[in-house]
């Protein structure tokens, strides 16, 4: 069974390694700060073998070379942007697998954030490490993209079995629980959830990882689709408007 050893790095980024005990290899889920995952790995008794990055931003892939220096690991990452991924050895997309020891993890496209990002998602292991695709309560920041391109990456994560576990890369839910609300102030689920994230953080706990069956419930950017959202948005019968009024607000608040 995989082992995850997640820890905080840099202001709100979390830090992953992924390590499965049967073979002993260990990959660590993007590299944000490298020296704190090559303590991280240390104190855990671990060697990272494998980088797997999701998309390009240096708050990703910036401590690439330096983890690769250190370990001669084999660095992984999106095809749609190698060129911008630092000392890649294997590009992957859609319909690709990688394998973490016996693990195996299915690579999908799931673009919108940058034009190249990719998730990664653990069948097996009811996991997905999905980078800033998706956040609790949240989504990345259509930056390079576009909103149906966000929209049916979204659609692709909301397909995945309800009991994937998300590992989203920021501790971003507090702030997004309170835009939440502002958009679906009546959903009970919502509210009890905004209620878990308040007492959580208060107690200096994590949100992260969250579970995709939550999320389907809550999180107003995955529930684009859902009419009662699309008339409240303005956009009846169309979910990718409904989506791009709820993000252009979330960029807004």
């Amino acid at each position: 069974m995989l082992q995850i050893h997640q820890f905080p790095c840099l202001s709100d980024n979390y830090g992953f390694l992924a390590h499965d005990p049967a073979i002993g290899e260990t990959a660590a889920i993007d590299t944000p700060d490298a020296t704190e995952y090559l303590a991280q790995a240390k104190k855990q008794g671990w060697t990272i073998t494998q980088i797997w990055n999701t998309h390009w931003h240096p708050d990703h892939a910036g401590g690439n070379q330096a983890i690769k220096d250190a370990t001669g690991c084999k660095i992984i990452g999106p095809r749609n942007e190698a060129d911008k991924i630092p000392a890649i050895d294997e590009a992957v997309g859609a319909g690709d697998s990688v394998n973490l020891g016996s693990i195996t993890a299915q690579i999908m496209d799931v673009p919108g954030h940058t034009l190249g990002h990719i998730a990664y998602h653990l069948p097996t292991e009811k996991t997905a490490f999905v980078g800033d695709a998706v956040f609790a309560l949240g989504c990345g920041r259509v930056f390079e993209g576009t909103p149906d391109m966000m929209w049916a990456s979204l659609s692709a994560l909301k397909a995945l079995p309800e009991d994937t576990a998300l590992y989203c890369a920021h501790e971003y839910t507090a702030a997004n629980a309170k835009f939440a609300i502002t958009i679906e102030p009546d959903n009970p689920d919502l509210q009890a959830y905004v209620d878990d994230i308040n007492t959580s953080r208060a107690a200096g706990k994590w949100t992260v990882p969250t579970l995709l069956s939550r999320e389907l419930a809550t999180n107003p950017f995955l529930r684009a689709n859902e009419a009662h959202l699309q008339a409240a948005m303005g956009h009846a019968g169309d979910a990718v408007a409904t989506f791009a009024e709820i993000r252009r607000r979330k960029d807004k608040f």
